[in-house]
């Protein structure tokens, strides 16, 4: 099959691999039908190489259509239409049981004391092959894939996979008091359903960028925006706005991409330019982040607010301004995604009546998996207006 793989810094290719087999009685084998570029991917494309493998597999963003199943599963079968989480998890432990499902400890990876392994993305989540990929190995899949009806385009679902929980859960995580308000740092695709998440629960909405097509596309939505290039301070452009408070809560979708931290972006660069083992060990051990958008959510968020981090950092040793933290009385909550804790919520939204969440008004970009390199290209360069590249194998 073809599937993309990862060379090097800025070099992923499409190649012919083994296709997937059946390896445990909790395995099914899916034909993609759609898979995604993530922002998460980005980071492999730029400064992750330490901990990937050359040749392996990206990809956590797929939906297809199943092939065969393991003696164990039983929840679905061949030719069921399915999204795959992108986080792997069993159903039944400890962590599971309380809907942790991104730390579940079936599939934890502890040789890097991490969480629930991960498709497609580095050993620091088990190097499960991925999902941009004409055919995906889905392990745990008595659990992990969610059924969805024949019918409306790939597109109304295929954010299941990633995208629409992960958004969900960082407006639940932003605990937005009623008739409250919201700022979004980051208006890829994660700022963008979360902004619409928000204003579809009722809340002010706030979007924040620089790039002009997801400001467009945020305003489409009726979302309030601020363009970052035309303030030198957001937290009091904001704040003006917002009767010289700043907003009840902040939701940080940017994570690591941040512009404007000079440090962290030098550090990515150094790290990026070492050889592997010293690589792992200096973003491991001392890594930083490009803290930007971060401080500015600090700055941002009112006294005794709420900040929720969905944007992925990886830095060790990051500078936290503690004692404005603790002085403003700030709530911090973050993590992966619990993907199926939030699917009960978001699948009537996708299956009723009209797309509340204009879920086909996201992909600026629909490419053959062939066209995969320059999808990466384009997206990780802001180049030709891509928000959100969707691949077809």
């Amino acid at each position: 099959m073809k599937a993309i793989t990862w060379h090097g810094k800025r070099d992923v290719r499409v190649e012919e691999v083994p296709d997937p087999a059946i390896k445990e009685p909790t395995d099914a084998i899916i034909r993609v039908t759609t898979t995604a570029i993530c922002g998460s991917d980005l980071h492999l494309y730029e400064v992750l190489g330490p901990f990937i493998g050359e040749g392996d597999i990206l990809g956590h963003e797929p939906m297809g259509i199943v092939e065969e199943v393991g003696a164990e599963v039983t929840h679905i079968a061949p030719g069921d239409r399915v999204v795959i989480p992108f986080n792997i998890s069993c159903g039944h432990c400890y962590m599971c049981d309380r809907a942790l499902y991104a730390q579940c400890e079936t599939t934890q990876v502890r040789e890097y004391d991490t969480g629930a392994a991960l498709f497609g993305y580095t050993k620091l989540y088990g190097e499960v092959p991925g999902g941009q990929a004409e055919y995906l190995r889905v392990p745990q899949a008595h659990f992990g894939p969610i059924k969805v009806p024949d019918g409306p385009p790939d597109e109304r679902f295929v954010y299941l996979s990633d995208v629409l929980p992960t958004s969900w859960q960082a407006v639940e995580w932003a605990e937005v008091p009623d008739g409250g308000s919201v700022t979004v740092f980051g208006l890829g695709p994660i700022g963008q359903m979360s902004a619409r998440i928000a204003r579809h629960r009722g809340y002010r909405v706030i979007g924040v960028d620089i790039v002009p097509e997801r400001l467009q596309m945020a305003r489409r939505h009726g979302i309030e925006v601020i363009d970052g290039n035309e303030t030198d301070d957001v937290p009091e452009a904001i704040r003006s706005i917002t009767g010289g408070r700043g907003t009840d809560s902040v939701i940080d979708a940017v994570g690591m991409e941040a512009h404007g931290y000079t440090v962290g972006k030098l550090a990515q660069t150094v790290t990026g330019m070492l050889p592997d083992k010293a690589a792992a060990a200096m973003m491991t051990r001392a890594g930083l982040d490009r803290l930007a958008a971060l401080q500015d959510a600090i700055e941002t968020v009112r006294r005794g607010g709420t900040i929720s981090i969905s944007g992925v950092y990886g830095g060790m040793t990051d500078p936290m301004p503690m004692l404005q933290m603790f002085d403003k009385g700030i709530t911090l909550r973050m993590g992966q995604a619990h993907v199926k804790r939030w699917v009960d919520d978001l699948m009537p939204l996708l299956t009723g009546d009209g797309d509340p969440l204009r879920v086909e008004d996201l992909a600026t970009h629909r490419l053959p998996l062939d066209q995969a390199p320059h999808g990466y290209e384009i997206f990780q360069k802001k180049e030709d207006g891509a928000i959100k590249v969707l691949l077809k194998p």
